[in-house]
């Protein structure tokens, strides 16, 4: 069984639409004589909103063990 593994700098865009969550990943790419690099939309991923909550509660335990271990840091500023 071959995976395939796909690369982001991050999210560019979150949108639901068709009753369905859709992200737009992207990378960034680099920009000419010196300019910062721009992001450019790579993949989309699309899935219903059960699995976005699903992929969410995911995310925000791995937030968690993240912050535990200290690789993450909370900002309280931004609240």
């Amino acid at each position: 069984m071959c995976k395939k593994e796909i690369f982001a700098d991050g999210i560019g865009q979150i949108h639901f639409a068709g009753a369905m969550v859709r992200f737009d990943y992207v990378t960034l790419q680099p920009g000419a004589d010196g300019e910062a690099p721009t992001p450019e939309t790579s993949v989309r991923i699309i899935m219903p909103p059960q699995g976005f909550l699903g992929a969410y509660n995911s995310m925000q335990q791995l937030i968690d063990k993240l912050l535990e271990a200290g690789v993450l840091q909370k900002n309280e500023a931004a609240k």
